[in-house]
């Protein structure tokens, strides 16, 4: 994809007591398509890039409450990542700056004796010379005496901070009202040894984000499934796998009691009407084929069953294009529940969808 600059619109009115900042995060080069997104809820908007076509700083003549509402209420495909921006401190002195987002910290009550995420970032022009964790690090000494219990998971607030230039911004937050839990929307897991491809990470993910029980379903369909990622992890969470790919599959699954491997295109296949629970599709093809193979082999899938597919984002038109893809399946009687480009996407977005 080309890393395009996001332009300042300045017939933003920066005045009134409704206005509302937020650092905002999309995947690398995606950038613009997420402030497309929010031009599209909000119409008028400024913007400032903070890190070129990844993270920008959004200014909405909007009442912040109101405004993580209507960006939460229909979850946005490409931003991944929002925190609100309640302190903008000049950080020319650096150990002030830090001093005064300490004490602006020490004065949000719901701070103190909580659960507490404190997770910073910083952009490679801070004036902050030292890594992100080391400020994380200062910050939390400095807090030490609220009694607030600084934790990895399940907080229940979030302290977001992002340095970049002469700037620490600072926001306190509930995690829902982020889109992530996770600091700056980066979902990470530790590759397994022996672990065939890093796809495994987009279904981990895809269960993480979308909140689907992989454990509840009972077969699935695996469409262009070599070397095995997909299909590796639906084994391990219990499914019986039918595996399709003219391409060899890796030595580890060869022989595995719960896969059926077919080595065919998957438009030489046919299966039983309703034989599978779930359908997986992640392929390197071009969206137009994937959503014609996929849809050929759709009436195998059960009604209610569930299909996670990949679509791959080989246009300069992205919008346009997935408006169309899930324009296609859903006249083929599928419901998509989400589309997002994950964390561990690239140059393409997945979809949720359940057949009715």
């Amino acid at each position: 994809m080309t890393d395009h600059n996001l332009s300042n619109n300045e017939n933003s009115e920066e005045s009134g007591d409704s206005i509302s900042r937020f650092i905002c995060t999309a995947n690398h080069g995606f950038a613009p398509y997420a402030q497309e997104e929010l031009r599209r809820k909000f119409g008028r908007l400024k913007s400032r890039v903070l890190v070129s076509g990844e993270v920008f700083l959004l200014t909405l003549n909007e009442e912040a409450g109101r405004a993580v509402d209507m960006i939460i209420s229909s979850p946005p495909i490409f931003l991944r990542h929002i925190q609100p921006v309640q302190l903008e401190q000049n950080a020319d002195d650096m150990d002030q700056a830090v001093r005064e987002v300490s004490a602006f910290l020490r004065n949000r009550k719901e701070l103190h004796g909580a659960a507490v995420s404190l997770q910073v970032r910083k952009a490679d022009d801070s004036l902050w010379q030292d890594s992100a964790g080391k400020l994380r690090e200062t910050l939390a000494e400095m807090l030490s005496d609220i009694g607030a219990d600084f934790v990895v998971q399940n907080p229940e607030w979030i302290i977001s901070i992002f340095a970049a230039g002469s700037m620490l911004y600072a926001g306190v937050s509930r995690p829902s009202d982020n889109l992530s839990d996770w600091s700056g929307g980066a979902i990470r897991f530790q590759r397994e040894e022996g672990q065939i491809s890093r796809a495994k990470f987009k279904l981990l993910e895809a269960e993480h984000s979308f909140g689907i029980d992989f454990t509840a379903f009972h077969t699935a369909l695996d469409i262009g499934a070599a070397p095995g990622g997909w299909t590796s992890f639906l084994l391990e969470r219990g499914l019986q796998v039918t595996a399709v790919d003219p391409a060899v599959m890796h030595e580890s699954l060869q022989g595995h009691p719960s896969l059926r491997i077919l080595r065919k295109n998957a438009s030489e296949v046919q299966f039983k009407d309703e034989e599978f629970d779930l359908l997986v599709c992640d392929m390197s093809w071009s969206p137009k084929q994937m959503v014609k193979l996929v849809k050929e082999l759709l009436p195998s899938l059960a009604e209610g069953g569930t299909a996670v597919v990949t679509v791959k984002l080989m246009h300069k038109k992205p919008m346009a294009l997935i408006d169309d893809v899930i324009s296609s399946f859903e006249q083929a009687e599928m419901q998509v529940q989400r589309a997002k480009q994950l964390f561990h996407n690239r140059d393409e977005i997945t979809l949720y969808m359940i057949k009715y």
